[in-house]
This record gives C-alpha cells, structure tokens and sequence, in this order.
C-alpha cells in the first residue's frame, strides 16, 4: 500500500466518523440529562434523510447553490427537533421515573410506528437524494481523488464539536445540562423546570440525529432500514466514549471510524466484530468509558425491582395452571397445523422469556444481548445436523444448551463484573459478536443466508410429535428454572441484585452466583434456540439479532417482570400478537409500537402484574370486614 491509498482510506474514516459523531453527540446528550436508552435515536436520523430528500430538491430548484442545499439540510434537522419534542412531550415525559427496561421498550415501539409512518409516506422504495452542488467533484490529494463533499464532513464534526462546547460552557442551557448529567436530582432541587430542560434536550438531541441524517443523502439513498443500521454504532460511540461526555463521543468516533477505514483492508472477514470486540475490551478495562466518569450520574441508573417476593401457587391458581397446560397440550388434537405451529413458537419463546427473566427479575442483570446465547444453541444445533458429522437431532438438542452455556459462561465472566447501563450495554457488544460472526463467517454459518434443511428425526417429523417433544423440553426447563428461584441459589440472586454490598458483607460470593446464574440462563436460552431451529428448519444470524433480543424483553416485560410466571403469559400474548393478528394489517408495526407503548403506560407491572393488582383491590373490603 502506497502513502496516498493510506492517507485516503484515513480522510474516508475521518469522514465517516465525522458522521457517526454528529449522530451519537445527540444520543450522549440526551442519556446524560435524562437517563433515558432512547432506541428511537436512530428514527431520528431516519427521519432527518427522508425529510432532507424531500425538502433539498425542492430548494434547489428555486436557487442551485451550496447554501441553498445546506439550509435544507438545517431545515430537515430542525423538523426533526420539533417531532423529538413531540415525542418527549406525550411519551418521554411520562416514563422518566421508570426503570431503564421500560424506558427502552417504549422507545422501541417509537420505533416501530417511525418506521410504518415512513413507509405509509414515502414508500418502501429507497430515495436517492441530490449532490450537493459545487462538490460533486474530487479534490486530488496526493496524486489521488477525493471527494469534495467527504472533505466537508470531515469538518462538520470539530464544527458541532466546537458549537456543543461553546453551548455547554458559555451559556445557561448548556450549564444546567452538565449538571444534570452529573447530579439530575440536585439540579431539580435547586428549583429548576426539569421537564423544560429535558424537552429542550431532547430537541437537540433529536436535531443532531436528524442533522447527521440529512448529511448523508449525498451519499447513501434514505431506506426504511436506516433506524437499527445506526443506532448500534451510535451506541458503541457513546458507550466507548463515555455515557453523557460529548469529548469522548468525539474520540470514540475517531476510533471507530479509523477501525472501520482500515479493519475492512487488514481483516475484511471480521470487520463488523472489530467495533463491538473495542467496545467490550472498553468496558472491560474501563467500564465508564475513555472519558467518562465513574463517579458521574450516567452510571447510577435504577434497576428494575424484579420480582419482589415468592410465593407458591394458591389451589386456585394451581388449578388454573394446570389448565391452561392442559389446554395447550390439547392444541394439536383440537387445532388446525398452523394452530399447532404457533403453539409450538410460544413454548420455544416462553422458555427463552423466561430465561431472561430469571437474569433480569431474578438476578438483576439487565442484558441487551439474550438473543446472542438463543442463537447460539440454534447454530450449535443446525451445523451439527447439516454439517460434516450429520448428527442426529437428539444429540444437537443435548449440544444446544452445553454450547450456549459455554458462551454465556465465557461472556458472563466478564459482564458481572460490571453494573447498571454499562453491564446491559457489554451484554449488548457480546451479542453483536455472535451475529457479527454469523454474518461473517460465510464458509460455516452460510452468512446471511444461513443453513438449510435443519429437520428433526424421523421419529419426531410429524408437527404433532414435535410439538409434544417440544412441550416436554420447554416445560421441564421452565420448571427446572422456577425450582432453581425458589432455592437458596435463587434466593442469594435476588439479595445480591438488591444490594450486593450487603450481600458480600455476610459472605456470599456475589460474583460468582452471578456467573453461574447468567450461564444457566444461557444453557436455557440455547435449548430454546436449538427447537426453534428444527421447528423453523434453517438457521440465519437473524437468530442472535438485536431484534430478537428485544421481543424477548418486551415479552418479560409485558408479562410483568415482578411475577415469576408472567414471562410466560407475555410470550403467548406477544407472539399471538405478532404472528397472528399482526399479518392482517400492513400497518402492524403501528399497531405493535402503539400496543407495547400501551402497556407501558397502563400496565408498567404488566399483564400477571396488573392481575395481581385486581385481585389484592378485590380482597381488600372482605379483609377490611373481616377485621372490623
């Protein structure tokens, strides 16, 4: 490689993390203030190209200047400062006192209806936009070309940089904003508007998104997938940089964009694991990021209360559990094969929720990534029954958990080392890994187009058959699971998630019951993912996305995260939900965005949760009378 290539794959890096820094400056403002993991970050820079696309061109037919294109890139990142307002006006504002799980889940559903929003209005066809005019040409650095318009993305990130500091040193606004991310009750305290300072964060934040949106039409057409292609790197930034330090989002970027210019020349097959390995090593090493603070506000983020007390099922409800498996076991013999499809879908996913919900409701530990050990077992159990050895499925199942186990056990090691946001956000860089290696790795995991022609054995091909076997597997582990939160394991679990100073005080090992406890549930999440491999017949690094990972949370979530037993009901309320009636509509992103935002405002203990609210008002006035 020649000087002029090196130097011109660097300014290409410069430039894209120029890019990337507009983008999660935004994302690093708005968590320092207001706490919030907002996922609807990446709407907003979704929305920044779709509006620029469409207010650009229509400027530069009354004047074909530069400026011209550029005020309608500021024009584009302003309207979406003003839908960011709006969002945090009706939905934001109502959810700050929430723990961070639900937080994440509304913006999710944000999420959602932006994208069927943007596809009811612009169609699902990509929108090239226009050149800016006077930089369609290449400047030869040199001896070589470069792209003009490059070279002024590279100067838009010190610009921002620079505006940023000059607002957060040199005026009020920007004053109240660091304090904020320092000590956001204190500021409140000392008597000022929190809800006009959150509302005025949240439309820069929202306006850097959009800006680092509009910025790009010259370069990559506005598509409906922009949101989840973004918000990842925007996460690595602000997570590597620091959670709330805008310099350290700065330098995250210059990091991240010289990784990505360089790694996809020294190491082209692993370049998407490259930027999640630096983020993980970083938190490992430096949990608070390269300039954050460990001391900050951005690391005291509330945790979930999980389940709060256990209790054995009263005969009634013995009963009613007992029906409502008998019910189920009943779906084949009564129902049609697509009936019994979605029934077996709803085992597979109540055992993954439910492993999630032993990390989460038990243990404390927040994880963005569970889909990572579900699509571990899924890979373990379909390479080894397409692969060289041609084993059969009884020994894929048995491989399944044991490989998926190993992972968690591997990742586990070092994320329960780490606490609040920054241990959700290593389970979230270790998941990227799993589906990065998917991806990548073409030659064993068939890349993105997976494998084919995962099926069960002969004995267990019929849909009936596996259902039964299916039901069996999820059914014991679920109930090997709830045996393990009533054990004394369990029990230590919910004393180190509830004070893990405490805990150690009176000699419990906190770290490695966390261990063990993130290693079962992985084992657990892995059989999930190695029955739905042979139910779905094929594997794809999809299995291990960030999507996936979500759908279990709002499926804990939506059950109700303080009951043991209400994954399971979220699972076959969610998967219903999506598979069933959702297919009906073409706006069922909609309708699913405006559902989970629903619940949390309205049922923020979930569906079992708000149930045990009905009846504990429902025994209050006999209790009352008895007692008078």
């Amino acid at each position: 490689m020649d000087l002029s290539f090196l130097v011109l794959q660097s300014l290409s890096g410069f430039a894209s993390a120029s890019s990337l820094f507009v983008i999660a400056s935004g994302l690093t403002l708005v968590f320092g203030v207001t706490r919030i993991v907002n996922f609807a970050h990446g709407s907003f820079y979704m929305l920044g190209a779709y509006l620029a696309v469409t207010i650009v061109p229509r400027l530069l037919d009354l004047s074909y200047s530069p400026w011209t294109f550029f005020l309608g890139v500021l024009l584009a990142a302003l309207l979406v400062g003003l839908i960011g307002v709006a969002v945090e006006m009706l939905l934001l504002r109502r959810i700050y006192r929430v723990p961070e799980l639900f937080q994440l889940l509304a913006t999710f559903g944000v999420v959602l209806i932006v994208e069927d929003v943007v596809l009811k209005i612009w169609g699902p066809v990509d929108i090239a936009g226009p050149r800016a005019p006077s930089l369609r040409h290449g400047v030869e650095i040199l001896g070589q070309r470069f792209p003009a318009y490059e070279l002024v993305l590279i100067g838009v990130g010190p610009l921002v940089l620079a505006l940023l500091w000059l607002v957060m040193h040199r005026t009020r606004f920007g004053v109240l904003i660091r304090a904020a991310t320092q000590d956001r009750e204190m500021v409140g305290a000392l008597g000022v508007n929190q809800a006009r300072l959150f509302t005025l964060t949240l439309f820069l934040g929202a306006s850097l998104a959009g800006l680092g949106g509009a910025l790009q039409i010259p370069r990559i057409p506005a598509n409906s997938h922009m949101d989840l292609s973004i918000i990842t790197d925007a996460f690595v930034v602000t997570v590597v940089g620091g959670m709330g330090s805008v310099p350290g989002a700065f330098l995250a970027a210059l990091l991240i964009g010289q990784l990505q210019a360089f790694g996809i020349l020294i190491l082209p097959k692993v370049t998407l694991v490259l930027v999640f390995a630096l983020m993980a090593v970083v938190l490992v090493v430096k949990p608070w990021g390269l300039l954050g603070r460990p001391d900050s506000g951005s690391g005291r983020v509330v945790l979930p209360e999980g389940i709060l007390t256990l209790r054995r099922f009263r005969p009634p409800e013995a009963a009613l559990a007992l029906l409502a498996v008998a019910a189920l076991l009943a779906v084949p013999l009564l129902g049609d094969p697509y009936t019994t499809k979605v029934a077996t879908e709803i085992l597979i996913f109540a055992l993954a929720a439910f492993s999630l919900q032993f990390l989460v409701g038990v243990g404390g530990l927040v994880s963005f990534g569970h889909a990572a050990y579900f699509g571990l077992g899924a890979y373990a159990a379909g390479l080894l029954v397409t692969g060289p050895l041609k084993a059969p499925m009884e020994l894929a199942l048995l491989a399944a958990p044991l490989v998926a186990g190993a992972g968690a056990a591997l990742f586990g090691f070092f994320i329960v080392r780490l606490s609040g946001i920054y241990l959700a956000m290593l389970t979230l860089a270790f998941a990227q890994i799993v589906y990065a290696i998917g991806f990548q790795w073409v030659e064993v995991t068939g890349g993105d187009n997976g494998v084919v022609g995962v099926w069960p054995s002969a004995w267990a091909s019929g849909r009936t058959v596996y259902f039964y076997l299916v039901a069996a597997l999820t059914l014991s582990g679920i109930v090997l699971l709830r045996r393990v939160i009533y054990a004394p394991f369990g029990y230590t679990l919910r004393a180190a998630r509830d004070s893990a100073t405490r805990a150690g005080a009176i000699g419990l090992d906190v770290r490695t019951h966390r261990w063990l406890g993130f290693t079962l549930a992985g084992a657990a999440a892995g059989l999930a993912g190695g029955l739905y491999a042979f139910q779905k017949g094929s594997i794809d690094p999809t299995l291990a996305a960030i999507p996936l990972s979500i759908d279990f949370l709002v499926m804990v979530l939506v059950g109700g995260i303080q009951t043991v037993m209400g994954p399971l009901l979220g699972a076959a309320f969610f998967h219903t939900l999506k598979d069933v009636v959702m297919p009906l509509t073409e706006f069922w992103r909609l309708l699913l965005g405006l559902a989970i935002i629903a619940t949390v405002l309205v049922f923020p203990r979930g569906l079992a949760g708000a149930a045990d609210t009905l009846r504990g008002r429902a025994r209050a006035p006999a209790t009352a009378a008895a007692s008078a």
